[in-house]
């Protein structure tokens, strides 16, 4: 399991990836087509064309680590729909893990509830 909070972010790049691209290629899509900091210790997810394989990339706070998977058997769930741009998917830890088990839910409907926001968490007293 890579990880071990609900709090860390997932974001899933929304168009294939070549799979041939390491470290360098990678976090360069986080940055230039995410727009986001490859340095503040959030989950990448890239997934090939063919849905065969996929890569997390992370900066674990001394350098980053990528992890691959490939489906011997089945395909993992799209995460990009035809014409799509390289756009980001919000997932959590819990989606993550469905995705990369090969759940085929991922990507077509929420399956978490929204988090909580300050508002969510302000009590109001009755006077």
């Amino acid at each position: 399991m890579i990880g071990s909070t609900r709090a860390v972010r997932v974001f899933a790049y929304a168009a294939p990836v070549d799979m041939r691209k390491g470290y360098e290629g990678l976090s360069a899509l986080v940055r230039n087509e995410l727009a986001r900091d490859i340095l503040a210790g959030e989950l990448y997810l890239f997934t090939n064309r063919r849905r065969t394989r996929a890569k997390v990339l992370l900066f674990d706070g001394t350098g980053l680590c990528i992890y691959m998977k490939r489906m011997d058997k089945g395909l993992f769930a799209p995460l990009w729909r035809s014409g799509q741009d390289g756009s980001a998917l919000s997932l959590t830890m819990s989606e993550l893990s469905l995705f990369l088990e090969g759940s085929q839910l991922v990507g077509r409907r929420e399956l978490s509830p929204p988090a909580l926001t300050q508002e969510d968490l302000v009590v109001s007293i009755p006077m």
